[in-house]
């Protein structure tokens, strides 16, 4: 697939789209026209313990016992994780980042993409390390202060990710992929105060007495790559 895409590196500096070669897991033959992506219109919801933003790439150290959850099954409440996010109105979009967690070493440390709009409305997608064995690639979403968690175990010596969230209206879906082409969905789901507009990106947090630098790059913002439902119609 031919599609146009904004590489990280010109975030600063681009207010049109570049174009590039790039294969997917479709088959089909499409232009993909991409949205602007501007550093300068992604704000911090908490800041973490650091960061450095260089000319391709955003290096996140975590502050320990930083979470996102609600309530479900736990009864606790987490909501201190940093998130990097900009704001959208579109309603068709997808949102592309690869992820390196390779200093990750602690229970449920962890970094990925996030939709965060308030304390209990979000959705993110990311690891987490659970020991030297395996961790659980999974995601969350939370409605009306409630979260879910859906996992799968992966080895632990899995150390790098690329996640898609996209969104159709208020409807999203988060894909995953080891190299940026083939993609494997993880999730549908609605999300009940995403009516208009949204903020999404990336995040990174240490649940327990940890920390932990994770980098993102390869952000991408393009048309949705999330196809309409050709099955069965609405009732």
């Amino acid at each position: 697939m031919k599609k146009t895409i904004l590489s990280f590196a010109l975030l600063a500096m681009m207010a049109a789209c570049g174009n590039k070669e790039a294969k997917t897991s479709n088959s089909n033959e499409e232009t993909m026209s991409c949205m602007t992506l501007n550093i300068k219109d992604f704000q911090w919801t908490r800041e973490p313990e650091s960061c450095v933003i260089k000319s391709d790439t955003i290096e996140v150290v975590t502050k320990p016992h930083t979470d996102l959850w609600q309530r479900t099954y736990y009864h606790f409440q987490n909501d201190n994780a940093p998130v990097f996010q900009m704001k959208s109105k579109e309603k068709f979009f997808s949102f592309v980042v690869k992820t390196d967690f390779t200093e990750s070493h602690h229970r449920f440390d962890q970094c990925g993409v996030v939709m965060y709009l308030d304390s209990e409305n979000w959705l993110k997608g990311s690891i987490e390390y659970e020991n030297e064995q395996f961790q659980h690639l999974g995601s969350v979403a939370t409605n009306h202060g409630y979260s879910d968690w859906a996992t799968t175990a992966i080895p632990a010596d899995v150390k790098s990710m690329w996640y898609r969230l996209s969104r159709r209206e208020d409807d999203f879906c988060i894909e995953c992929s080891a190299d940026g082409k083939e993609w494997s969905q993880m999730r549908v789901c609605h999300m009940h105060e995403a009516k208009d507009e949204i903020s999404f990106g990336i995040y990174a947090c240490s649940p327990e007495d940890s920390s932990f630098k994770a980098v993102f790059t390869n952000m991408q913002l393009t048309e949705c790559a999330w196809k309409a439902h050709d099955g069965q119609q609405p009732d």
